[in-house]
């Protein structure tokens, strides 16, 4: 079971954690509130998530970019 909470956590966006490390928050906390925000409000809490994981991702992008050497 361990081996799947950490195969999901390696290949999934990192949002939640990213989240929880700037809140100070345990990162259960921040996906169960994703999870329970979904079903109350119909999936619009998913929009959010998915625009942070692009925001995260694009930042990384330039950040590769600006220096290279650091990211091979």
């Amino acid at each position: 079971m361990n081996e799947i909470k950490l195969f999901f956590q390696d290949r999934a966006f990192g949002v939640c954690y990213k989240l929880a490390e700037r809140l100070h928050f345990p990162i259960d906390s921040i996906r169960l509130f994703f999870i329970y925000s979904s079903f109350i409000t119909l999936g619009s809490p998913i929009i959010i998530y998915v625009s942070l994981a692009m925001m995260m991702k694009i930042r990384k992008y330039f950040r590769k970019m600006n220096n290279p050497v650091l990211f091979d």
